[in-house]
């Protein structure tokens, strides 16, 4: 009986220093945001065991690393950026372009923060039905010449995936000079992939690569710092940038969702070569194939000429990314600036809306100061906690007088804001922590009138297929769901 309680007094012993320990590599060997500092010193202490499985599978810090640190690339990078400050300073015709003296400060902080080079000779398409999307990207497969690269989060073993993959096959087997085939994915996101499937496709010569891998067959202990973006660049012409994965609820809706109603954009121009940067980092990192050695592959930023010339699609964006790797917060900040910057108006799509701190002190002074802040979510929860957490936050806006709308008619997973008719950010990042921080993410930032307001109005579209959450309705929630809330929002760093 001794023998068994000393046991378990040193087990208790080894388990309060490990928690110890584990609590000052958080609080001064890492950097977090003060809140999830506290919400981790909390679960280890209070669920100790729990608390150590927890920090292992979702609580390691990436973040002072530089995964996608290349040379050759960032030298690239900082001549062109150094090429396009001086345009921005002396170019009569940006002097003269009301987009780049109202919306300068945001173009420099991207160019000089993220090395994202503002393009302005681009057109594009903007999808919000799956089928339109992969029709669209089918097609432009079928009639790649050079390479296809793909980069999704998710890719799902089923007849969307085997369609793609079939109309590759044949574009491979049609070609007289080969076209160069890279497919990338999520080590999470397509965990579910079989073997055969993938061996098949190398046997053909196409090249995969899988990001953060399972380390123990379909097991994977980093949860965090997922790859959640999704891009596709077809012969370095055209892009595809938003929220639409590989797989069939996102063309067919599912038994639990029904529609998926999402924003993706087809993109053709000079902006096409942000996204094939960020693949080929992507795929170094994932790979350590460098394509930054062939010259095909990318429109070398020496060269790119800034200026649109008479005749050229007038578009202009900047593709935007962030991750923990990076030093800074580049698209919540983008986000943000939109909102502070608005004078009339402010329209966001999410299906996750956990906000920091920053983020919800925008919406806040926005709503409060006249700009007409509205927010639509999901309907229903795909994660339940994730969810009220949406729930609590959204009640935070309608306190400061912002408006909040329920999608009905599916699940609703678009990211996007946008505001005054002037300017939207769209691609891969919720309004949350773990998009914010955790999550490797790609966005278009576009200056455009044009697709604002094209973007606005599918938006107000949208409307017709919601129900209005107000404020009445969040006072008269039950207790509990306000039990939930707060223990949700508690864990808010966490999710």
């Amino acid at each position: 009986m001794f023998d068994i309680l000393k046991t378990g007094h040193l087990g208790f012993v080894h388990l309060f220093y490990l928690n110890l320990t584990l609590s000052l590599i958080i609080v001064f060997f890492q950097r977090r945001d003060p809140r999830t500092v506290w919400t981790w010193i909390l679960v280890l202490n209070f669920l100790p065991i729990i608390g150590i499985i927890l920090y292992l599978f979702i609580g390691q810090d990436y973040r002072k690393s530089r995964m996608f640190k290349l040379k050759s690339v960032e030298d690239s990078i900082r001549r062109a950026t150094i090429r396009q400050e001086k345009f921005f300073t002396k170019s009569e015709m940006v002097k003269n372009d009301l987009y780049a003296k109202e919306y300068h400060r945001l173009m420099q902080y991207n160019l000089m923060s993220g090395g994202s080079l503002l393009t302005m000779k681009n057109s594009l398409d903007i999808f919000t039905d799956g089928n339109n999307k992969f029709d669209a990207l089918i097609e432009d497969i079928k009639n790649a010449e050079k390479y296809i690269h793909l980069e999704y989060y998710i890719i799902k073993q089923d007849y969307l995936f085997l369609n793609i993959a079939k109309e590759i096959l044949k574009v491979l087997d049609l070609s007289d000079e080969g076209v160069e085939i890279r497919i990338m994915f999520d080590g999470m996101g397509g965990r579910f992939m079989s073997k055969k499937i993938l061996e098949n496709l190398k046997s053909h010569g196409i090249k995969l690569g899988v990001f953060f891998p399972a380390t123990l067959g379909r097991i994977n202990f980093r949860i965090n710092y997922r790859n959640h973006r999704k891009i596709a660049v077809i012969d370095g012409k055209i892009g595809y940038v938003g929220g639409f994965n590989i797989g069939k609820e996102y063309v067919d809706g599912s038994k639990k969702f029904g529609h998926w109603r999402d924003t993706h954009l087809r993109i053709v121009g000079e902006a096409v070569n942000g996204l094939e940067l960020r693949f080929g980092l992507d795929w170094k990192y994932a790979t350590k194939e460098d394509i930054f050695l062939n010259d095909k592959y990318f429109t070398q930023l020496d060269d790119m000429d800034f200026v649109p010339e008479e005749g050229d699609n007038i578009l202009r964006m900047q593709i935007i990314s962030s991750g923990p790797d990076s030093e800074t917060k580049l698209i919540r900040d983008n986000y943000i600036e939109i909102i502070n910057h608005a004078k009339d108006h402010v329209y966001i799509h999410t299906p996750y809306f956990i906000p920091d701190e920053a983020f919800i002190s925008a919406l806040n002074i926005a709503a409060r100061s006249g700009v007409d802040v509205r927010l639509m979510i999901p309907c229903m929860p795909d994660h339940m906690f994730v969810y009220s957490a949406t729930l609590s936050w959204a009640g935070t806006l309608l306190e400061a007088g912002g408006k909040v709308y329920t999608y009905e008619k599916g699940f609703l997973h678009a990211k996007s804001v946008m505001a005054d008719g002037k300017v939207a950010c769209v691609g891969t990042a919720n309004m949350d922590i773990r998009s914010f921080e955790l999550n490797f993410e790609v966005n278009a930032m576009i200056y455009d009138e044009d697709i604002a307001i094209e973007l606005e109005d599918n938006f107000m579209r949208d409307i017709y297929d919601s129900k209005e959450y107000t404020l009445s309705m969040y006072k008269n929630r039950s207790l509990i769901q306000r039990v939930k809330e707060q223990v949700s929002r508690l864990l808010g760093p966490l999710l």
